[in-house]
Order: structure tokens, then sequence, then C-alpha cells
């Protein structure tokens, strides 16, 4: 069940990338990421929620290849 107020979109170019998709579990502090010891690389989305939006995952990612969608916001 995805998140109630924040969505995760990650771009191919962080799951297929082993070492990006390491840094980008590393620096989140609530462990919405997780990579397995093969490399796989997975959104945990019970940890969704409990997103701070700190943007750290934004920044250790290439440009675009991690967005933040805020369900509660109106497009």
């Amino acid at each position: 069940m995805p998140g109630l107020f924040i969505d995760i979109e990650v771009d191919s170019k962080v799951a297929d990338d082993p070492e990006t998709a390491k840094k980008v579990a590393e620096v989140c502090p609530v462990d919405i990421f997780t990579q397995e010891g093969n490399g796989n690389f997975e959104v945990v989305e019970e940890n969704l929620d409990e997103c701070v939006l700190c943007d750290l995952c934004v920044e250790a990612a290439p440009d675009g290849a991690v967005k933040i969608k805020k369900l509660y916001e109106e497009e």
C-alpha cells in the first residue's frame, strides 16, 4: 500500500546502478529505501509516510532520478 501523504518515484538510473542505489539508501534517515546484498534496490512502501522531506535522497541521486510527490497538494 503506497503512502498516504507522499509517493516516491525512482528512475531506473538509480535502481540499475548499485553504487548510486547504495548512496540513496544510506542517506535516508527513515529507511524508505533498501538495497539487498544482491544489489536489488527497492522503495519500502510501508515507510513512505515516515518521510521527513529532507531531500537527501534527491540530492544523492542524479538530477531528476528521485522525485518526491506530495499527495496532499493539489496539482
